[in-house]
């Protein structure tokens, strides 16, 4: 479904260390061995077909996130008891997106980790990000 050769997301199974916790029709719930070491438990929802960014997606492709997200937070409720979650797209170089495949980052968090209480927002309200005119 998904033609961009080098796009990890579009060949998740490539990947060994990528693995399709679930699916549906148009999106895949992945999680990624590296990942697991400091954000236990996170994982991203991607659209099977190659979208630059979450502006592009379908309805359709908007509901399977949706019924993936909800699938993904019980999964993520039975196996590792998160305190809360941050949830985010990254939508642009400006914004931090490495990986040029629409996806929503599904990050469990949990009251015992150095930066509980900080969420997408702490990090872009500081004083030091203000934009210079």
């Amino acid at each position: 479904m998904c033609f961009e050769k080098n796009c990890p997301f579009c060949n998740p199974r490539q990947d060994r260390e990528q693995h399709i916790v679930f699916e549906n029709e148009t999106c895949y719930f992945l999680q990624h061995n590296r990942e697991q070491d400091v954000l236990e438990g996170s994982g991203v929802i991607v659209p099977k077909k190659h979208h630059a960014n979450a502006f592009e997606l379908t309805a359709e492709e908007w509901n399977d996130t949706y019924e993936l997200l909800q699938k993904a937070k019980n999964y993520l409720d039975d196996r590792f008891s998160p305190d809360g979650y941050t949830l985010g797209w990254n939508v642009g170089e400006a914004s931090n997106q490495t990986i040029l495949h629409s996806h929503l980052h599904v990050i469990p968090r949990y009251n015992d980790e150095p930066l509980a209480g900080k969420g997408l927002r702490y990090w872009l309200k500081q004083q030091g990000n203000k934009r210079g005119k």
